[in-house]
């Protein structure tokens, strides 16, 4: 069988890395596509999740999984997190860029005792696939363009609603990408149950016992506040059943901070914004699955009952556009952030470059919404303080339309259907 790779977004940043440092870390939640993607850059590999012999000679001497034509992957690394420490020293030592790339799902307990790393191995989040790199969007609106100060030629998404809701259900897991919606939703129940069950008590560790059904009932409460700054104790007071008390805060907390680990969620932090008002920004984290088709499985939801509900189809939405804006923002060097104030005023994504440029996104499933979305986003740059967070360098909103244009007033109007990096 001829092996044939889907190319990532993420590609040109890991060949950058690998030619300038010694080791590469690829982290993303599982199935997201790390094993392949770094087999697709190395030129040997050992595979730990696998090969159960080989792991155990891994516990024994770690040295031993690092012999191999370099780039070397060694996936699931953190099986046996003494490996870092080896790669590290390998690295020391031979004094060659190029030389390892680890790949991994979930940060090892001893994260914090353990050496960094820090000059010898950089890290990488990879996230499930974007709807450009899934062959979902046309491509014909590149972010980074847009950043740059271009407008928008003519072009046009093929996304129709439904179709949309149809890529919520599948999500950007590259194993998934050719299933029926529920297929493979199917699948992604299933995934969650593996990962109240197995994941969880792995990265926990016996010590620290989590309890499957209460991690489930967690995980439904979050998918029930997508795409929102919900506190801990509203999460919290959401996983009540009634057979069963909700859990406390504190266990919510520590539940959270283990799928953080094993990257099944990935918070939206705030956008630390300069104001000219006195309205206080508010600093909650904004609750996304490292992929909306994973809320969708914790709802037991399907493309039929999303589109009956458009309020939820929205939240989902958003999820997804952050999701790509993610992919699409990476390699540009930047973060996706999000603002809310005390006023009320807000931007659901806020994209911040290292090198100081930003812009301002709202996002509607609805291509109606646009003028009220434009109306926010002017709002927010008359209240922010240009003189110290600078111009953005582009103010759009994305949709779940058909066409892309750029309005008189110079704001973008994009449909995800037509996006890429």
């Amino acid at each position: 069988m001829t092996y044939s790779y889907q190319p990532r977004v993420i590609d040109a940043t890991i060949a950058h890395l690998l030619a300038i440092s010694g080791a590469v870390l690829i982290e993303g939640v599982r199935a997201c596509g790390k094993t392949e993607t770094g087999r697709h850059h190395s030129a040997s590999m050992v595979r730990l999740d696998v090969d159960e012999e080989l792991l155990a000679l891994a516990r024994i001497d770690p040295s031993l999984v690092l012999v191999g034509a370099a780039p070397r992957l060694i996936d699931e690394w953190q099986l046996e997190p003494q490996i870092w420490n080896h790669v590290r020293r390998a690295v020391d030592d031979r004094r060659l860029s190029g030389q390892f790339i680890l790949a991994g799902s979930a940060t090892p307990a001893d994260d914090i005792t353990r050496h960094s790393g820090a000059g010898r191995i950089l890290r990488l989040r990879l996230r499930p696939m974007s709807l450009f790199e899934s062959g979902h969007s046309t491509g014909q609106v590149s972010l980074s363009a847009l950043l740059a100060g271009d407008s928008i030629t003519s072009s046009a998404s093929e996304l129709s609603v439904p179709q949309i809701a149809d890529r919520l259900c599948v999500g950007g897991w590259p194993g998934l990408l050719n299933l029926e919606p529920h297929d493979a939703q199917h699948m992604l129940r299933s995934y969650l149950d593996d990962v109240a069950r197995v994941d969880i008590l792995v990265v926990a560790g016996t010590a620290n016992r989590r309890d499957p059904v209460r991690v489930n009932r967690l995980l439904a409460a979050y998918a029930r506040h997508i795409a929102t700054s919900a506190s801990l104790a509203t999460l919290a007071a959401d996983t009540a059943a009634r057979d069963a008390t909700a859990i406390t805060a504190d266990t919510a907390r520590e539940y959270l901070a283990t799928l953080q680990r094993i990257m099944v969620v990935e918070e939206q932090p705030s956008w630390a914004a300069q104001l000219r008002s006195r309205d206080v920004v508010r600093k909650a984290a904004v609750r996304h699955f490292a992929d909306p088709s994973l809320a969708i499985a914790a709802l037991g939801a399907s493309t039929e009952r999303l589109l009956a509900d458009l309020n939820t189809l929205g939240l989902l939405f958003e999820s997804l556009v952050i999701r790509d804006l993610r992919v699409y923002t990476q390699p540009l060097d930047g973060d996706v952030l999000h603002y809310r104030d005390s006023s009320g005023q807000e931007a659901d994504a806020i994209i911040q470059l290292r090198d100081g440029r930003w812009a301002a996104i709202e996002i509607k499933l609805g291509a109606s919404a646009v003028d009220a979305a434009a109306a926010s986003l002017h709002r927010l740059i008359a209240k922010t303080d240009l003189t110290k967070t600078g111009k953005p360098s582009a103010l759009i909103v994305i949709t779940g339309g058909k066409y892309a244009y750029t309005r008189p007033d110079g704001i973008h109007v994009v449909p995800l259907g037509t996006l890429q990096p």
